[in-house]
């Protein structure tokens, strides 16, 4: 489901589940490979990314959410506590984070690469796209916050009001993501990049602490408006 590699100081992160949609199970099998990372010492960093061709993530398992039961994608009364919470570590995980966007990123997938420190997306294929408004859903507060925090207003306001589907080149002129690259250069570019950031995560607690500054409840972002701190604590919304 989730397969984790070290190369060079890099962990690569590889999403391996078909179009990788969001359920309890995925968001604990995440998690767990989080812990290995964090468990590490020294320089590190961090790219994410997915086997699949066409999908980098295409959001919520919306049939295993309006399925009758748990179903096999895990106990549904934890999951929006609980992926909310991992994309409240994943925004301030203590080494550099790179997203390597290989195909679509919808809902969810969204939010996922815009935790990460760097994006980059391929340039002739994938959308970005908060689609919740197009298929009857209520975009929470936390994620809000969190393209709020990423995005300029002009970007924020077309991708949550009007659900646009970003090309990469369109968000990289956006600002949200940082590079664009062909098909067979993307992995190898987010590669090169998370190695020269990899010296920054050697020193977790400073690097995390930056983080936490940055996107917390304080001192940054009008208090307890934060994004990692709604992200944190959406169960309590």
């Amino acid at each position: 489901m989730i397969e984790l590699n070290l190369e060079d100081n890099v962990y690569v992160l590889t999403m391996d589940a078909g179009e990788n949609r969001w359920n309890t199970n995925f968001v604990r099998a995440f998690a767990a490979r989080l812990d290995e990372v964090a468990a590490s010492e020294g320089p590190a960093a961090l790219v994410t990314t997915s086997s699949d061709a066409k999908f980098f993530s295409n959001g919520l398992d919306i049939d295993w959410r309006r399925g009758e039961g748990d179903g096999t994608g895990g106990d549904k009364a934890v999951f929006g506590a609980e992926y909310m919470a991992l994309m409240g570590r994943l925004i301030t995980f203590p080494v550099p984070t790179v997203c390597a966007i290989n195909g679509h990123g919808f809902g969810a997938g969204f939010m996922t690469a815009l935790c990460h420190d760097v994006r980059i997306m391929r340039a002739d294929r994938g959308y970005l796209c908060a689609n919740e408004i197009q298929i009857g859903l209520s975009i929470p507060d936390a994620e809000l916050a969190l393209f709020r925090h990423k995005m300029s207003a002009s970007a924020f306001f077309e991708t949550v009001q009007l659900a646009q589907r970003w090309t990469g080149p369109a968000a990289k002129t956006a600002g949200f993501v940082h590079e664009v690259a062909g098909e067979e250069d993307l992995l190898p570019m987010a590669m090169d990049k998370a190695r020269q950031l990899a010296p920054l995560g050697a020193d977790r607690a400073l690097y995390g602490q930056s983080k936490e500054r940055i996107f917390g409840e304080s001192p940054s972002i009008n208090d307890r408006d934060g994004a990692a701190h709604l992200l944190r604590n959406v169960g309590g919304h």
